[in-house]
């Protein structure tokens, strides 16, 4: 009801003759994201009120809880972004695509989690082997697995991309430094654009420019992980950034490392995201082409070109503590283009 009241007054703000346009400005773009803020809430709250009644429990000691509440939750701590796309989706749609990205989460902790490379291939022989099972009608009791059988049954899911996601991970579990732009946009194609191609197949879209939209999405998304994740794995003494660019501008792997922020690594930064964002133009001149039903499937466009401008901003210092915050007009963002596009 708080929230109720907020967008009331902010709508008789915006009416009243009184105030100057200033004002009404303000006020507009503050109902505007209390509606954006407003409509996810009450998505969310129904997206948990409406998940799977189907249960599994690890023990008899353990109370037995809803998997689809599972990949919900999983999805909302460790993807949030995405989880902010998802609540968009229409019903029919988002509990799939929910379990395919909770799906995702799972193999990326993999790595994230994992110190010794063959234990990490071994949780990724369970997940392959996992997806054998679910394909057979008979899935673990496993939470996302349980939740990716359902998607699977209803929408017929193809498993050569769901097998994507195992292998490109697979591909780098010791950490191997790209060599080359190519290599980031070829692994981003594995691990991120097959995404895209699952969920225009959760919401039954057979598109040519759909898909097409969806690989240029999946690249960028994949080079924004790359830059976003610098900071971090520079803690680990990982440097991921593709050798040619680093080369070409002398950055060595020990400045990535230290945290550098001089011109020579904003230069190698600036390069490697102007691919993103030459991907993210396509994205944009493709999506006139795509059926308007699709396109709701395709909403991360937004954050992925909110975070290029921040980093724009940020003068390509990918160590700028700015871009370690979350964006709190993403939602409203995300909202509002939902609104434009379909």
């Amino acid at each position: 009801m708080k929230d109720l009241t907020q967008v009331t007054s902010g709508l008789h703000a915006c009416s009243s003759s009184y105030v100057n346009m200033v004002a009404v400005s303000a006020a507009i773009s503050k109902t505007m994201m209390l509606l954006g803020n407003l409509q996810l809430k009450q998505i969310y709250a129904k997206s948990r009120k409406s998940v799977s009644k189907r249960t599994y429990a690890t023990s008899r000691d353990q109370k037995p809880f809803m998997s689809s509440q599972y990949c919900l939750d999983v999805v909302k701590r460790y993807d949030y972004e995405n989880f902010l796309a998802c609540l968009l989706l229409p019903q029919h749609a988002r509990s799939a695509a929910l379990a395919v990205r909770a799906y995702n989460v799972e193999l990326a902790q993999v790595h994230d989690t994992t110190t010794q490379p063959l234990m990490a291939k071994m949780r990724l022989q369970f997940w392959r082997e996992t997806l054998d099972q679910v394909y057979q009608g008979s899935p673990p009791k496993q939470p996302v697995a349980v939740e990716l059988q359902r998607a699977i049954a209803k929408h017929e899911l193809s498993k050569r991309w769901l097998l994507s996601l195992i292998e490109s991970r697979e591909d780098h579990l010791e950490n191997k430094q790209f060599t080359s732009m190519q290599d980031v946009e070829d692994y981003s194609e594995k691990s991120n654009s097959v995404l895209y191609y699952l969920i225009l197949q959760i919401l039954d879209i057979k598109n040519i420019h759909a898909d097409h939209v969806g690989s240029h999405l999946g690249k960028a998304e994949g080079i924004v992980r790359l830059i976003r994740g610098v900071p971090h794995l520079g803690t680990k003494r990982i440097v991921l950034l593709p050798r040619d660019v680093m080369m070409q501008h002398k950055v060595s792997q020990e400045d990535v490392i230290r945290g550098s922020r001089d011109e020579r690594m904003k230069s190698a930064v600036f390069d490697i995201a102007c691919v993103a964002k030459t991907h993210i133009e396509h994205v944009k001149a493709l999506m006139k082409d795509v059926p308007p039903a699709a396109r709701i499937g395709l909403l991360p466009e937004v954050t992925i070109s909110s975070y290029l401008g921040f980093l724009q901003k940020a003068d390509f210092d990918v160590f700028d503590s700015s871009l370690q915050k979350r964006n709190r007009l993403l939602p409203l963002y995300l909202w509002w283009a939902k609104v434009r596009k379909t």
